[in-house]
């Protein structure tokens, strides 16, 4: 049984990672975060030592490292700006770290972390869910028969609602959270990069505090893509039948990918495929944390005819 550590345990996140420590028949021992509301922790692990405050953690996590060999993994579900300071603790503590995703906000500290693990022998694994779903490895797959040479046509849409209080927070904070392309988009285009190869030239159209659109061209496919927190993206009649959200995917001669199902064990297959000697380390999440950073910083272009539709209108 491997021992496992917390980082963020009160975030929305973390009980899916408490869960699949615990579905795969390991043991969290010991949790930490700011805000004290984390009686999740009763469902899954009602012994886990909990910590407010980061150095009493830390101190707590040497303290068994000498005692007792301390524990094996460091779980990191904290704020995007604090994911590289948080496998730096994992590293320091002799543990290997799962972080959640943006692995970091700028690209150069993926070399600062490859020292790291170098210098201590152990891994930094990052949370690519996406790429463990059966639905895209399927499309993976099919799109590995295409000919080489054949540019795919995709648009993504994903609009989520987020009341003001996202903006008050530390997700609304570029500074922070890497941005809205990187706080909810980097799972997209790490899936995006994974299934139609490199970037190869993007263009960003919109970049606001609450929306953030553009295209890109990858080795296999031209993406036109737009991102949304604001509640009046939704298509019209969305909240009057209840939903509160819009994903979508359309690729064109592959067809409409299905975002509805899929997506509940996801979490747990990552740590099945960690704990199983697998698991994706810090050269996967380069392209796409590049990318995002990219997204974060470029010049913005007038939108042409090959915007996403939503732009022109």
């Amino acid at each position: 049984m491997k021992r496992f550590a917390m980082l963020g345990a009160a975030g929305y996140v973390a009980p899916r990672h408490m869960r699949a420590i615990h579905d795969t028949g390991h043991q969290l021992v010991a949790a930490c975060d700011p805000y004290d509301g984390v009686g999740i922790l009763d469902r899954y692990f009602p012994d886990c030592r909990f910590f407010t405050e980061v150095e009493r953690f830390d101190r707590h996590l040497e303290k068994m490292r000498r005692r007792d060999g301390g524990v094996d993994y460091v779980s990191i579900c904290s704020p995007n700006y604090l994911h590289d300071a948080h496998c730096r603790l994992a590293m320091r503590v002799h543990a290997d770290a799962i972080c959640e995703k943006p692995l970091v906000l700028s690209p150069w500290n993926i070399d600062q972390l490859a020292e790291l693990e170098d210098e201590f022998g152990k891994k930094i694994y990052t949370v690519l869910q996406l790429r463990l779903h059966d639905e895209v490895q399927r499309l993976k797959a099919q799109i590995e028969q295409t000919p080489a040479g054949q540019k795919h046509e995709l648009t993504l849409t994903y609009i989520t609602r987020r009341g003001p209080w996202y903006h008050h927070s530390w997700k609304g904070d570029p500074a922070k959270s890497g941005s809205l392309a990187a706080n909810i988009g980097i799972h997209f285009f790490d899936m995006l990069l994974w299934l139609f190869g490199g970037v190869e030239a993007s263009k960003v159209h919109v970049r606001a505090d609450d929306r953030v659109a553009g295209v890109l061209e990858l080795e296999r496919a031209r993406v036109r893509w737009f991102l949304s927190v604001n509640v009046n993206d939704l298509p019209d009649g969305w909240l009057a039948s209840g939903k509160h959200a819009y994903r979508g995917l359309s690729m064109g001669d592959l067809g409409e990918f299905d975002f509805s199902t899929g997506f509940d064990d996801l979490h747990t297959k990552v740590y099945e495929d960690v704990l199983g000697g697998g698991g994706y380390g810090l050269a996967d999440a380069r392209p796409s944390i590049e990318l995002v950073h990219g997204i974060r910083v470029a010049e913005l272009s007038s939108p042409g005819q090959g915007a996403h539709p939503f732009i022109l209108g």
